[in-house]
């Protein structure tokens, strides 16, 4: 049904269109014939090519002004994707559907083939378009800095008048590369480590950020007991005229570590168990818990007797009373009565002992047994 008035291009006349909602503009091709309106609609917008960074060293791809992690080596994936998010549909398009198809060219380029289609004034339209991809290789802002051995922190992992144990060392390397993988996988591209330097005193560990340095020693001091400090140093000013720091964190680990037998006082040897906040661990001559006082902290005015790795297996004699029990001397065979600690199993044939200059003294079960596993 003509609506009276005549296409202004080719003169024909113009069906009658429905009338926009009061307040909506009037459509400005609605005055236009089908023939003459399909003559310039194009039903995609695409773009006439698309370059991709993508880092060569670590797959990751830059979007925006920032790169983002795909671990990806085959990119067809990303350029199906980055084409997707740069095609555009007619909003007059109605029932659109659409796919595409990836052909790849060479190593650094790939063309993405789409198909349209949709319907328009009633009519079916269908359009393909082909956008060239091409893959930029290039080294991220990341992988160039550990290229460069770039680092903002330290951390020194020392101990109390002692050098820290293989298993610290390591335990503490471990924690470190735990937390900083744990950084990365939620996305925080300015986690990494540099390098770990093993020196005669303990391990440093060279991390990329300040903040990260401080976590990591946090962590290896809330688990491995002890303490740390910060030492900055200035090295530059950033382009705002912000002074840079490099910041050492010197982390000092207790002079006690659990499983040795220390002396802190006259009421006998102690079983070191734990170096977290204030020293703890069990009376040998008594079975009874001891902790250090508050202001001793995790190292306490104590002398050290030795330790679990040095326990001996020895043979119960007899069960004097609640108190004593008599017990053969490792080295020397004799019958010795010595204190009887409240874990000690008066069932048991034979107990692990440790030797020391303040005597003899047995040993918890399962702090052996625990050192041995």
């Amino acid at each position: 049904m003509s609506s009276g008035d005549f296409c202004p291009r080719c003169g024909d006349p113009v069906p009658k269109r429905a009338e926009p909602l009061p307040g909506m503009p009037r459509e400005r091709d609605a005055v236009l014939c089908d023939e003459c309106y399909f003559e310039d609609f194009e039903l995609v917008d695409a773009p006439d090519r698309i370059q991709v960074r993508v880092c060569a060293q670590c797959g990751a791809v830059h979007r925006g002004n920032r790169w983002v992690d795909v671990g990806a080596r085959d990119y067809t994936d990303i350029a199906i994707e980055e084409v997707s998010d740069a095609l555009g549909v007619h909003l007059k398009a109605e029932d659109v559907q659409w796919g595409l198809e990836a052909e790849q060219v060479d190593e650094n380029s790939i063309r993405i083939h789409s198909t349209f289609s949709g319907l328009v004034r009633g009519t079916y339209l269908e359009e393909t378009v082909t956008v060239p991809v091409r893959i930029s290789r290039e080294t991220c802002q990341r992988c160039g800095r550990i290229a460069g051995g770039y680092y903002s922190s330290t951390v020194q992992i020392r101990a109390n008048e002692r050098t820290p144990t293989a298993e610290e060392q390591a335990r503490a390397t471990e924690i470190a590369e735990t937390y900083i993988a744990k950084r990365e996988e939620k996305g925080d591209r300015d986690a990494f480590i540099t390098e770990v330097n093993q020196t005669p005193e303990g391990p440093d560990i060279k991390i990329s950020t300040n903040q990260m340095g401080r976590g990591v020693s946090k962590r290896i001091v809330r688990e491995l007991g002890g303490s740390f400090e910060e030492y900055p140093t200035l090295v530059t000013e950033d382009g705002d005229g912000n002074e840079v720091y490099r910041v050492t964190y010197a982390v000092r680990l207790p002079k006690f570590t659990p499983g040795e037998v220390i002396e802190p006082d006259d009421d006998g040897p102690v079983l070191v168990r734990s170096v977290q906040g204030n020293l703890k661990g069990v009376r040998l001559d008594s079975g009874a818990e001891y902790e250090a006082q508050f202001e001793e902290g995790e190292t306490p005015d104590a002398r050290t007797l030795g330790t679990v790795e040095e326990a001996e297996e020895t043979t119960v004699v007899t069960v004097e009373d609640e108190h004593a029990v008599q017990l053969l001397d490792p080295e020397t065979y004799e019958s010795k009565t010595i204190s009887r600690p409240s874990y000690f199993d008066p069932d048991e044939s034979t107990v692990p002992v440790l030797k020391s200059r303040a005597g003899l003294h047995i040993l918890p079960a399962d702090a052996v047994e625990s050192d041995e596993e």
